[in-house]
């Protein structure tokens, strides 16, 4: 007979360890001896094994009951169940650690595929770094709030980054973040996007964007990152324009 250090030992697994397996119902809990001690036979041993090899091979403790007092058809179905799940497991980790290798890439990590490829292309007209973060956080923010939206806007706003009056009108107003809100240059510029919104046709996104929310829209028009004047000013000067009949 052996105790519980002693068959902890042959079975290379701690005393604790055993004494889990009592407390889950999977191991049989011997009484104790005169001396109060409990006393492990041969069978003790032999099911043990067979409880850590199978806790090894990755099935949960909960379901080790079923394999063990399984016939072989059913193991086998017991056992592909939890290879299915071992394999979801296994995805999971891997897309675990696809995002912790992008941690340092807030764009890749936050962002869906199309964003990512928009973000890449934005970044080669040479926009200052902070004007460049607001637009990602802005895409971030739709991703989060209006996945469909984000998703559907982003093909028309990557094919606008091939378009050279829009891409001025951009690196202008990228320019002008640190013009005061009297700067006469914003007049300029406040024509330039004025010809261009009327240029532009953006009915593409009128339906997406009636389908969200009240709450969704705020969240999405409420957010430029950037605490800029000028762009105030701008807003005020294109607006005024927009409306000229």
């Amino acid at each position: 007979m052996l105790t519980i250090g002693q068959l902890a030992t042959y079975a290379g697994v701690s005393t604790k360890a055993i004494r889990v397996y009592h407390a889950k119902g999977l191991l049989t809990e011997p009484e104790r001896d005169a001396s109060g001690y409990r006393r492990y036979d041969a069978q003790a041993v032999i099911d043990l094994t067979r409880i850590i090899t199978l806790a090894q091979a990755g099935v949960p403790l909960a379901r080790i009951p079923d394999v063990l007092n399984a016939d072989a058809e059913t193991a086998n179905e017991q056992i592909d169940r939890i290879d299915t799940d071992l394999r979801n497991h296994v995805r999971q980790l891997q897309e675990r650690r696809v995002r912790l290798r992008h941690l340092d890439q807030p764009d890749r990590l936050c962002l869906p595929p199309e964003a990512v490829e928009y973000m890449n292309r934005l970044r080669a007209i040479g926009l200052s770094e902070r004007h460049e973060h607001a637009i990602r956080d802005g895409w971030i923010l739709g991703h989060a709030v209006a996945p469909d939206i984000t998703r559907a806007i982003l093909p028309a706003r990557t094919a606008l980054l091939d378009d050279d009056e829009y891409v001025a009108v951009l690196c202008g107003y990228d320019d002008a973040i640190d013009w005061g809100p009297d700067d006469p240059r914003l007049n300029q510029l406040a024509d330039a996007a004025a010809r261009l919104a009327r240029r532009m046709t953006l009915a593409s996104d009128v339906p997406d964007f009636i389908k969200a929310s009240p709450e969704t829209i705020d969240i999405l028009t409420g957010h430029l990152g950037i605490d800029s004047p000028a762009w105030g000013r701008l807003d005020e000067l294109l607006t005024r324009r927009l409306n000229q009949v």
